[in-house]
């Protein structure tokens, strides 16, 4: 339609000769363009949650605030966001944008690029909607296990035992990732690590501005010789948590995912979010164990033996199932448990009692049970392989939900060209084609 134009948002530096000739293409109606400066990348961040729709975003590649969460945000607004760079850069489709231009394009370059990606404004039914993002992480991706589990209940320990039974399998060799994803981050101390970098932190920012190799993100974690996986640090301090954001985070463990052959998330059992407390603090201070939970392919929920113990275990249960946790992949354990038949065979009856009063229909949960082990400290602090007795009951239960799981198919390859022989493509009759 002829009443139809686009609507974009800019940003760039002071003074940018490319940041006022737009503006002037939009002005003098040589484009069919209504251009909205901004001057902060925290004002683009609030227009695009306003509301009103955006046709594109145009931004400066060399300004700080563009990364890959603002470039996403206007994507899921339907904004194509196109970056203006100066020369050899970042690779910004694999941030989120939609194209690039060099600094100095004309006219006829913004038009084209605007053609191709972005949705004229127009009538209030045909307005854009989410930009689809291409699939650039197609390939391997390693399976998740997400172990959590109230506080005191050794989940850490579990998780170190997941990682270090997982990585027993050839397959899995020196390629398993214990990655500490709690508030309150302890794998650095159960390990006696004495570096305090690099860690999450660190993976997040390289995921923020950027694709960093497998190698390059293997380079963020230390090799756990003894138990033969690697570790990926926590945060440094609780209050680490506000640097992270949610589009950098997820990007940030599929990078870890594509670096090894199984990854282990210590986790912490807090699931809570804007929809159940009002409070979008409460959703971003809970981003790591929330985004783990959710991607996890299998989720290991740990607890302590007796009344309590069995009541803080359902209640995590209860809580991942109602994040979207199918029944089938979660894996609860009992640590320390008794060693009597009949202790837990009373255990295992009162959990699958509780889980089915409380969520009628659901597979029936039947815990694992990782023994009592006496000198367990001793074993950390002589950085030793963990016993047998706390590895193999969990390992077996987690091998098996995975096992269980569909297959992962790899992206389809086209096949390779056939030598033609002679004779095999038939004869040409003269007879028949006359």
């Amino acid at each position: 339609m002829a009443s139809e134009r686009y609507v974009a948002l800019g940003l760039a530096r002071a003074r940018a000769p490319w940041f006022s000739e737009v503006a002037r293409w939009a002005t003098s109606g040589s484009l069919a363009m209504d251009f909205v400066k901004t001057v902060s990348a925290d004002e683009v961040r609030a227009r695009l949650d306003s509301g009103r729709p955006f046709s594109a975003l145009i931004v400066d590649g060399g300004l700080p605030g563009i990364d890959r969460d603002l470039l996403e945000l206007a994507r899921e607004r339907g904004c194509a966001p196109i970056v203006v760079v100066d020369g050899p850069s970042r690779d910004w489709r694999s941030l989120g944008a939609v194209d690039t231009l060099a600094v100095g394009f004309g006219r006829t370059e913004l038009e084209a690029v605007l053609a191709e990606h972005a949705t004229p404004i127009g009538r209030v039914d045909d307005l854009p909607g989410h930009v689809e993002l291409p699939d650039e992480h197609a390939g391997f991706r390693a399976r998740l296990v997400a172990v959590t589990g109230p506080g005191g209940t050794g989940r850490s320990v579990v998780a170190m035992a997941v990682a270090q039974g997982m990585a027993t399998d050839p397959s899995h060799a020196d390629t398993v990732v214990l990655a500490d994803l709690a508030l309150h981050a302890d794998q650095a101390l159960l390990h006696d690590v004495r570096d305090v970098i690099p860690g999450v932190l660190e993976l997040v920012e390289a995921h923020r501005s950027g694709v960093p190799s497998p190698e390059e993100v293997r380079n963020l974690t230390f090799d756990i010789v003894e138990r033969r996986y690697r570790l990926l640090l926590g945060l440094r301090r609780h209050r680490d948590w506000t640097a992270l954001r949610a589009r950098a985070l997820r990007s940030a463990l599929d990078g870890l995912c594509r670096s090894a052959t199984l990854v282990v998330a210590d986790v912490d059992d807090d699931l809570e979010g804007e929809a159940t407390t009002g409070s979008t603090d409460v959703e971003d201070r809970n981003l790591l164990a929330r985004t783990a939970v959710e991607i996890a392919d299998v989720v290991v929920v740990v607890g302590a033996p007796g009344a309590k113990g069995a009541h803080s275990l359902l209640r995590v249960v209860r809580d991942c199932l109602a994040a979207g946790v199918a029944a089938e992949r979660l894996v609860p354990v009992l640590n320390r448990a008794p060693r009597g038949r009949a202790a837990r065979a009373e255990l295992s009856r009162t959990v699958i009692d509780l889980l089915a009063a409380s969520h009628p229909g659901q597979p029936l949960l039947s815990p694992v049970f990782v023994p009592e082990r006496r000198q367990l400290d001793d074993v950390l602090r002589d950085a030793v392989p963990l016993p047998d007795s706390v590895v193999d009951p969990v390992v077996t239960a987690v091998r098996a939900r995975l096992d269980a799981l569909p297959e992962r198919h790899a992206p389809a390859v086209a096949p390779e060209p056939v030598l033609v022989e002679a004779g095999s493509l038939g004869s040409w009759d003269e007879e028949i084609a006359g």
